[in-house]
């Protein structure tokens, strides 16, 4: 009998680089605004805890600017109709979600982005293989609280002791943690390794393939 049956991944920098539309989305809030622009690497390192903390970096004074509900409103009217102009997956990404699936994982998402982009860009990308995709809703709390991946785990009919929680950033490290998964950092993402080894990840992979490696063990 092997150790897991499940694997549950992040969104954002794990199974997709939606770094560019991100910095694109969040640039035409700003600009929209009369804000200053910014640029990649300061978007790369505003993600991870949701589109309200990503404006709250993004824009001056964050959540003390008056004009911050209506730029963040902004921010997600655009993105919804543009999260896919450049935005594509990882090399191996596919192969791997293909080769889970022929095992007969259960492959499930869960994110802090906003739960309609979550489920839209599964639908996209990933129907084929995943059904179970969760964002950020007013409902249920975000990474790190653990509450997405029990959510994920209750509609997989899985247990957390069965399952590895996949991810690029601190947030998915500690979201493991607390849901009681085992962790796999990737190095590919937003973050890089001294991140991922700072906050405990159990396993750290450099590849998608790898991952197969660690389940099967």
């Amino acid at each position: 009998m092997r150790k897991y049956d499940t694997v549950i991944f992040d969104l954002d920098g794990t199974l997709l680089n939606t770094l560019d539309d991100l910095t694109d989305s969040v640039n035409y809030a700003l600009e929209l605004h009369n804000f200053p622009c910014r640029t990649i690497e300061e978007v790369r390192s505003f993600v991870g805890n949701g589109v309200a903390r990503l404006m709250e970096l993004a824009i001056p004074d964050g959540y003390n600017n008056p004009k911050y509900e209506n730029c963040l409103t902004d921010f997600r009217n655009h993105y919804s109709k543009n999260m896919q102009n450049k935005t594509g997956t990882y090399k191996g990404i596919l192969e791997l979600l293909e080769e889970l699936s022929k095992r007969n994982y259960k492959l499930a998402i869960v994110s802090n982005k906003f739960d309609k982009a979550v489920k839209g860009l599964n639908q996209i990308y990933f129907q084929k293989y995943i059904k179970v995709a969760i964002g950020e809703s007013e409902n249920i709390s975000k990474k790190p609280s653990p509450d997405t991946v029990f959510k994920a785990l209750e509609e997989l009919c899985s247990t957390a002791d069965k399952s590895v929680y996949v991810g690029d950033s601190e947030v998915d490290i500690k979201t493991a943690k607390n849901s009681k998964t085992t962790s796999v950092g990737v190095t590919w993402g937003f973050r890089d390794r001294v991140v991922l080894e700072q906050e405990g990840a159990d396993y750290i992979i450099d590849r998608p393939e790898e991952l197969l490696k660690i389940i099967n063990s």
